[in-house]
């Protein structure tokens, strides 16, 4: 599992680096930071759209040679982003690794958990999960000061290297895995006759627009609310990973008893980390311990929900696991759509240093939705 999170690294870190280098692309391609947003929105709705079709396709697939194959097109993809002359090459660049990337986190989800065994598959997902921590701690923010240093294009081809070193790797030490049985794509789409399977999907797209209505542009709010010099910027969202490690063991520790609990509890704690933060942000004469504790306090929320969300999906599902995995990760891509549009729009029409409140609100609509669904599932 531990090669797992290795993968999950660059494919997050390819998903999310852009968030972190928003600033620069935008004053370079001469556009918005709303606009260069709008490549998040793109990434999560081609996910959305095409990883369930794609994951159940690809469900009876040697994982081994699956997951090479996947991190060898996110190479070629960071290598085209870095060339990309324009918003619209780049915008192809983001496209081609979110035809990919859900279907790692599906099938990847579903061997932990097949490793792990029963009872522990929150752990085990939660162990693959570190890739997201790892990301948000080291990949993301080490990219944006790469960025500040030799362009956001040399990020995004150091980034393209780092693929093929771990497409090697990931050849070289993991064994031939398939699935358990092979399972008809008719077979697999009976899950979705389940009200409450569908409910918790759901559930998973209201979390991620919360969780993406802030951290889309964490980045922008930093420079333009808090005062931060954007050379500094990688450096909070380092830290904003670090703590992040916290939440992802939380996470999968508390899950596999209680995950609409849970969840429910872990969105009261996200909305009341960005609402804190919106509202130390725009202390002068910079920001105190108090904006660095509710940072922290977002940051560990954040975190917890990607596999706190991956695990209640697929214990909601009975059979076809990597499926459901996957349309979780489709659900939430479409959140992120959603949340990313959503906080675009509060930025253009409020300013960065108001975009936490949108999305502690709506953080805190998902905590009553998980709520009512524990209250109706006993």
């Amino acid at each position: 599992m531990v090669i797992l999170a290795v993968a999950a690294f660059v494919i997050v870190t390819t998903e999310f680096l852009i968030v972190g280098l928003l600033p620069a692309l935008a004053r370079d391609l001469h556009i918005s930071a709303a606009a260069a947003g709008q490549l998040v929105t793109l990434f999560a709705v081609v996910v959305m759209l095409c990883g369930p079709f794609l994951t159940a396709w690809l469900a009876n697939v040697d994982r081994k040679r699956l997951f090479v194959a996947i991190l060898v097109l996110f190479a070629g993809a960071n290598a085209l982003a870095a060339l990309a002359p324009n918003l619209w090459v780049l915008a192809l660049a983001r496209l081609l690794p979110a035809l990919a990337l859900p279907v790692f986190w599906g099938t990847a989800s579903e061997t932990a958990a097949q490793i792990a065994g029963p009872g522990r598959a929150g752990r085990a997902v939660s162990t693959v999960y570190l890739g997201i921590s790892g990301a948000m701690l080291f990949g993301i923010p080490l990219g944006t000061l790469a960025a500040d240093a030799i362009g956001w294009r040399g990020a995004f081809a150091l980034l393209a290297a780092l693929s093929l070193v771990v497409a090697v790797l990931v050849a070289a030490s993991m064994p031939t895995v398939r699935a358990s049985t092979p399972v008809a794509m008719g077979a697999q789409a009976r899950i979705l006759k389940s009200p409450f399977f569908l409910a918790n999907v759901a559930l998973s797209v209201l979390v991620f627009t919360a969780m993406f209505t802030g951290y889309t542009y964490l980045a922008a709010m930093l420079e333009q609310a808090a005062g931060i010099a954007p050379a500094r910027v990688g450096w909070w969202l380092m830290g904003f990973g670090a703590v992040g490690l916290v939440g992802n063991w939380l996470g999968g520790l508390w899950v596999d008893r209680k995950p609409l609990a849970t969840t429910a509890l872990f969105c009261i704690v996200l909305a009341l980390g960005m609402a804190a933060v919106m509202l130390l942000a725009d202390v002068r004469p910079g920001p105190g311990i108090g904006f660095v504790l509710a940072l922290a306090v977002w940051g560990i929320a954040n975190t917890a929900l990607y596999p706190i969300c991956q695990i209640r999906v697929m214990k909601a599902a009975s059979g076809a696991q990597a499926l459901a995995g996957t349309i979780n990760v489709s659900a939430a891509n479409g959140g992120i759509a959603l949340g990313a549009a959503i906080g675009g729009a509060a930025v253009s029409g409020w300013g960065a240093g108001q975009v936490g409140y949108v999305a502690a609100g709506i953080a805190l609509l998902a905590a009553a939705v998980a709520a009512t669904l524990a209250a109706n599932a006993k």
